[in-house]
């Protein structure tokens, strides 16, 4: 388990967080509003795991952080109020048109 999390949950949440950006694509959604969408599927979804999530998502290059005109210095913006789309290859993975290991729920 990885912070009280199974390695099956872990890889449900980061699929539903593709998911979720994949309805709004090609806009952006902010953390915050992320957090709200999945918690009707997970109750117990904390903001640090979700944290976290973004930003192996967004190293393996399925998210893309975008900084708005609003944000006078993208460093200082809470991690809540920030922005994130899909990116090109986040929307073949989320379509199932290429897999990655380690989002496969079924291993």
């Amino acid at each position: 388990m990885a912070n009280g999390r199974t390695p099956r949950e872990i890889k449900q949440i980061r699929n539903e967080i593709l998911v979720a950006l994949k309805m709004v694509y090609p806009a952006a959604m902010q953390a915050e509003q992320v957090l709200r969408s999945l918690l009707a599927v997970f109750p117990s979804l904390e903001f640090d795991h979700l944290k976290r999530d973004l930003h192996y998502l967004a190293e393996k290059g399925y998210l893309a952080r975008v900084v708005a005109d609003t944000e006078s210095d993208a460093r200082l913006t809470p991690c809540r109020r920030r922005w994130f789309r899909l990116t090109t290859q986040g929307i073949e993975v989320a379509d199932h048109c290429i897999t990655d290991p380690a989002l496969d729920e079924g291993t």
